[in-house]
């Protein structure tokens, strides 16, 4: 569970009356039967914002419910790293296991918390809903804007593509088993996880802004030779240049912001990773440290007995 605080300008206050955001997902449980079934959590929150409902607030939550959390913030937070959510198995006999339920849930844990903790993310009205609304509420949002009839058909070939190739690797005994692992590997699996998905991200917002500047260059070409051939519409044709001349330059100045947003991003997650990486790094070395220890404790405990039994 992570802990965020804005700042506020004024004279200094008790570390008790600073502004505070806490989020936690607990609690996971099965329900429904069959290709019904699903599992929910317990979403738990505690503020002093004024702008919630109460210091706590408990809400019951599935994962289609972050997904939609997910999905609104980056339709509305161009240029912001949204977090990655942890990955939805397919697969009957995967999704219910106790090792990939629990995964799930430290997955969604971080998710929702890094959200909470971005100084613009923690502001959003989606934000508030996921963690205040009720569950009829929450259902109505989510079949509205995320049902599987709300998706074009290219999205839902994707789907069955996706499902059939999940099969097949079972069926051919490709599919991965659940194996327990430490979890100063964990860390650094989900931080290499979180890198690529934040490429990613980024990746696309370059893609749509290059296509959007050539795009707008295509139209000023069009313009111009619509211009050579219209002489006698001079008049409309500077009406439409400086509209079009108008468009270009908003578009640069979104262009900028989202480019400054985006270079604020990447150092914040820069040094957020970093410090993540330290803080494995030094419970691995504690780690080595204490096996080490206890080796060398095991020979000193040994040495007497290898003693006595050797020949005089």
């Amino acid at each position: 569970m992570i802990s965020t605080q804005r700042s506020m300008s004024g004279s200094p206050k008790s570390p008790s009356s600073q502004p505070f955001l806490s989020v936690s997902v607990t609690d996971p449980v099965k329900l429904g039967n069959g290709v019904q079934s699903y599992i929910s959590y317990r979403v738990i929150t505690k503020t002093n914002f004024p702008e919630y409902q109460g210091p706590e607030k408990i809400v019951i939550r599935r994962y289609s419910d972050f997904v939609w959390l997910r999905d609104r913030l980056f339709e509305k937070y161009k240029g912001i790293f949204i977090p990655s959510l942890p990955e939805k198995s397919a697969v009957e006999k995967f999704r219910f296991s106790a090792e990939f339920i629990e995964m799930r849930r430290q997955g969604l844990d971080i998710f929702v918390n890094r959200i909470a903790s971005h100084y613009e993310l923690q502001q959003s009205e989606d934000l508030r809903t996921f963690l205040q609304a009720d569950e009829e509420t929450m259902e109505r949002l989510r079949s509205h804007e995320t049902g599987i009839f709300k998706k074009k058909p290219a999205d839902l070939m994707q789907i069955f593509k996706d499902v059939q190739s999940k099969v097949s690797d079972v069926v051919l005994g490709k599919e991965k088993h659940v194996e327990e692992s430490n979890p100063e590997y964990e860390k650094l699996k989900n931080y290499i996880f979180e890198l690529e998905n934040h490429l990613a991200e980024a990746q696309k917002h370059a893609y749509r802004l290059v296509k959007r500047h050539r795009e707008l260059g295509q139209s000023l070409s069009d313009f111009g030779k619509a211009a050579k051939l219209l002489s006698d519409k001079v008049g409309e044709a500077e009406i439409e240049y400086k509209e079009l001349k108008a468009e270009t330059e908003e578009a640069t100045r979104r262009f900028e912001t989202i480019v400054r947003l985006m270079n604020d991003e990447i150092v914040r997650f820069q040094e957020q990773k970093t410090q993540d990486m330290g803080v494995a790094f030094h419970e691995f070395a504690r780690g080595q440290a204490r096996l080490a220890t206890n080796i060398a404790d095991a020979w000193r405990s040994l040495l007497p007995k290898l003693e006595a039994c050797s020949p005089a």
